[in-house]
Formats: C-alpha cells, sequence, structure tokens
C-alpha cells in the first residue's frame, strides 16, 4: 500500500520540465500583484489598463477638490 502512495506523490513521466528557469517570476510575484475583474459593461469602455488607471486617477483628483456635506447632529427636542 505504501508503493500506492509513493507513486501518487512521484512526477508524471510525460511532464518535461527541462528547459524551465527557476525562479523566471520571482521578482514580478515578489512585487505583488492585485488583479481588479471588472464588469462586462465597464470592460467595454476601457480598451485596457492604462485607460483605465487614467479614469481612477482623474476621479481621485476630481473627489480630493471636492468637499462633502457633513451630516448635521440630530436637534434635542426640549
Amino acid at each position: 500500500m505504501a508503493s500506492k502512495a509513493k507513486q501518487r506523490d512521484e512526477m508524471r513521466d510525460h511532464y518535461d520540465f527541462s528547459g524551465g528557469v527557476r525562479g523566471k517570476y520571482a521578482a514580478r510575484y515578489a512585487e505583488g500583484s492585485n488583479v481588479i475583474v471588472l464588469a462586462p459593461d465597464v470592460a467595454e469602455v476601457f480598451p485596457d489598463s492604462v485607460a483605465v488607471n487614467e479614469a481612477l486617477r482623474t476621479l481621485v483628483r476630481i473627489s480630493a477638490k471636492t468637499q462633502r456635506a457633513r451630516p448635521r447632529g440630530k436637534k434635542r427636542g426640549g
């Protein structure tokens, strides 16, 4: 029974990693990534990530210039 467990853990013969490069994407992975999936209707408006980023930067600039109304305190009956 131990031999069956060993067979499941071993790499199959048809996998060939002889041309692989160790750590090829390690630096990019270490930088991290943030994948965001857009809704189909939104994705139609933006051709690429550059357009999405520019739109978001514009929104951030506009919102920084806009003062938000603060809610007023409740009046106490008296």
